[in-house]
């Protein structure tokens, strides 16, 4: 399942926030705010989805993700590889070194963190 991209920028501040109330969440985005009755509407679909879970005190609710972001996004980028690169990871580093914007020391950090991959897979 998928969240929809107002869905993906509450879970952001909800992953940032680790817990928050509605007014919490609220107050995490920028002017203009959305509506709370639109917040509301997100914090049920996610729910629904099982993406977040709260707890209640009295009146309020508590929200908190049942999903880490990082396996999130994990499942996001392999599905991305998988659908559109005939699940090919190097044909994706290929298109996203060569049409992306990197600069030479954005490149040379990416080619160490894979240095530093490889390293641990022959270890």
């Amino acid at each position: 399942m998928q969240l929809s991209n107002s869905e993906e920028q509450l879970m952001q501040h909800l992953w940032k926030l680790q817990k928050a109330f509605m007014k919490d969440l609220l107050e995490a985005y920028p002017d203009p705010k959305p509506a709370p009755t639109t917040v509301a509407t997100l914090l049920k679909r996610m729910a629904d989805k099982k993406f977040i879970a709260y707890s209640e005190f009295g009146n309020s609710r508590e929200y908190y993700p049942l999903v880490a972001k990082e396996d999130y996004f994990s499942k996001h980028v392999n599905g991305l590889i998988k659908n559109f690169f005939g699940n090919s990871a190097s044909q994706f580093a290929s298109f996203f070194t060569t049409a992306t914007d990197l600069s030479a020391s954005e490149l040379e950090e990416l080619k160490k963190i894979i240095d530093g991959e490889i390293q641990k897979k022959k270890s």
